[in-house]
């Protein structure tokens, strides 16, 4: 099916937008270096919209910036957008991996109760913040939908490792309406998490992780099916996320969203 580029192109915009909300911006050539300012979150660069072909020699030196500013060499894109960049990553020593981007198809999700003995809700700024982040930094520590043994007590384990600063930050997004934080719960323990971050009419659904000890139980699909409807009451008419894979991506699909092309990071070997 050929790529719906109108929709890609908002996509795109938003993407260049939403950093903007919380970090502090630098052009370099055809990019655009979004950085943190001392709260916890790592950013990237982006190809600037409109700003041309990326060459290996403007990556050389986002590069260098970053490095310079202890920042991670790390760069994102939408491969239908800037597909030139792809080859420009590679030939500038970066490693490139590809994410399906995928979009809600239609006006509503598919209607998803929550499963059994499971609470999902949205989480209140003056909840429990690091405990959502414990769960989120055990979970994405292994990736896909794999059950295994990582449980909530390595998730309070992780949740005292959490920055107060970042925390801050969160807290701060999530009383502005910039973010909005979805958990479901098993037996009072937050077993999976994810957010949305609603902007000028568009919403990308981030974070979205279970416990392994809690997978394949339909949770990170109920959390995700909150933040949708969540997004669609507040008027959001674009809601998209990037899934790991297609393991992850079949879960989305549940949903009710639909691949709609690639979404690409880049990063330094090694990192």
């Amino acid at each position: 099916m050929p790529a719906d580029l109108a929709l890609l192109r908002r996509i795109d915009a938003y993407l260049d937008a939403a950093p903007r909300t919380g970090a502090r911006s630098e052009t370099i050539g055809s990019f655009t270096l979004f950085l943190n300012e001392g709260h916890g979150w790592r950013y990237y660069a982006r190809p600037t919209p409109g700003a041309g072909v990326p060459t290996p020699r403007e990556i050389g030196e986002v590069r260098r910036r970053q490095r310079a500013l202890s920042q991670p060499e790390r760069f994102e894109w939408i491969h239908e957008i800037v597909p030139e960049m792809h080859g420009s990553a590679l030939s500038g020593g970066l490693v490139v991996t590809d994410h399906p981007l995928m979009a809600l198809n239609g006006s509503a999700a598919d209607a998803l109760p929550a499963p059994d003995g499971v609470e999902v809700a949205i989480v209140d700024a003056d909840d429990d913040l690091a405990m959502l982040g414990g769960v989120a930094e055990v979970a994405f520590a292994e990736p896909s939908t794999a059950v295994g043994s990582t449980n909530a007590a390595d998730a309070a384990a992780a949740a005292t490792r959490q920055s107060a600063e970042t925390l801050a930050f969160q807290r701060g997004r999530m009383l502005a309406g910039l973010t909005v934080a979805v958990a479901a719960r098993v037996g009072g323990v937050s077993a999976a998490v994810g957010w949305h971050q609603p902007l000028d009419g568009a919403s990308e659904i981030v974070g979205v992780s279970t416990l392994p000890a809690y997978r394949r139980r339909g949770l990170g699909a109920a959390v995700t099916a909150a933040l949708v409807a969540d997004a669609l009451r507040r008027g959001v008419g674009t809601v998209f996320l990037s899934a790991d894979g297609d393991d992850v991506a079949r879960v989305y699909e549940r949903v009710g969203f639909e691949r709609i092309g690639t979404a690409c990071s880049a990063s330094a070997p090694g990192a």
